[in-house]
């Protein structure tokens, strides 16, 4: 039966190739596509396939197209990890001419309550209908000091620390401890439509840090010791990220990530949707001073993950994760896997 199901499927995904399923939109000049074997990734016959397996049928039936639903009714039948994938995907190369970079993100979890207290004095906002019709709305500044927000109910909670607020914001959602124990978790709703402008690199150019020295933990700590000049730092970036309430999420799931789906601590990535497909498995051999040669799950994105090898990998929630997150900044190369069919349409001239 297995067998059988296998003619099947490798027949149907050539059909899908054949009618034209596969093609993508013109890429630009400088794009390149490299199919490998398994035999070319590092680390491959050693990593954990299942752990990755599970991670790809958590999203695989939210994918369009015949050639990943076929699959995915195929990983609903639990076959062999490593098999499954050797069989019916190939690992592609997609190259853009910038260096390969990965980075490390994670879910903060701040202190806070659902009313505002001399404690908790610094809102969680809900995004405003106007931020939506109106692109770019205002900008960090104006919306933190023109009063604009005030009176309107929007605020989802209040926590104790702006700072920490400010990374919420750029990790796009977190989970807030209230006072009794509980959890209110957010995730993102929408941005003001500013571009992200990086406060480390501000220092940078200021001469405070040399490159290297810079962390979201350094950052933190100057910002704290420095209230005045730090407030008019976090002002340095003029966006400004909404969020909503997403605590039907239990507490053990990880947040949500682009594809409304929990994400996988050490197993899921935030990748450029315009070069990598979400929900596609992607190889990755991370060098630096730890190491990383794993599959994991491209389902997330982020407004400064742009390129072809230009990856974030999830590090869970918490601060240990943050901080193991923020020491991340390392090169390498990135491979997705994508159905065989699909990969060799990608290259020039009669590949297959």
């Amino acid at each position: 039966m297995v067998a059988c199901f296998n003619r099947r499927l490798i027949h149907a995904l050539a059909w899908v190739c054949a009618v034209g399923v596969f093609m993508t939109p013109a890429a630009a000049s400088d794009v390149t596509y490299s199919v490998l074997s398994f035999e070319e990734l590092d680390g491959w016959e050693v990593d954990d396939h299942s752990a990755a397996f599970s991670v790809f049928q958590n999203t695989c039936r939210d994918m369009k197209g015949a050639d990943w639903k076929a699959l995915c009714a195929y990983a609903s039948q639990n076959p062999d990890p490593k098999a499954f994938f050797e069989l019916f995907f190939r690992p592609v190369q997609i190259e853009d001419g910038k260096d390969a970079m990965f980075t490390g993100y994670f879910e903060p979890e701040l202190e806070g309550s659902r009313y505002r207290s001399a404690r908790y004095r610094f809102p969680v906002y809900a995004m405003p209908p106007e931020a939506r019709r109106i692109r770019p709305w205002l900008t960090r500044r104006n919306i933190l000091s023109s009063g604009v927000m005030d009176g309107r109910g929007l605020e989802i909670a209040w926590v104790d620390d702006p700072v920490e607020l400010f990374f919420l914001q750029i990790q796009g959602s977190g989970r807030i401890r209230l006072p009794n124990g509980e959890f209110i978790r957010v995730g993102y709703s929408g941005a003001n439509g500013h571009l992200y402008r990086s406060i480390g690199q501000e220092l940078v150019r200021r001469q405070v840090y040399k490159p290297h020295q810079v962390s979201a933990e350094v950052i933190k700590n100057w910002v704290r010791r420095n209230p005045t000049d730090g407030r008019e730092l976090l002002f340095h970036n003029p966006s400004y990220v909404f969020f909503r309430e997403v605590s039907e999420v239990p507490a053990d799931k990880g947040p949500l990530g682009a594809m409304n789906r929990s994400i996988t601590t050490m197993r899921s990535i935030a990748v450029d949707p315009s070069f990598v497909r979400l929900g596609s498995p992607v190889w990755i051999e991370k060098d630096g001073q730890d190491p990383l040669r794993r599959l994991m799950i491209a389902q997330d994105t982020g407004s400064a993950i742009k390129g072809a090898q230009r990856a974030d990998v999830f590090f869970g929630t918490g601060d240990e994760a943050g901080r193991a997150a923020g020491r991340l900044r390392d090169s390498g190369r990135l491979m997705v896997l994508m159905p065989i069919q699909r990969a060799f349409a990608l290259l020039p001239g009669d590949a297959s």
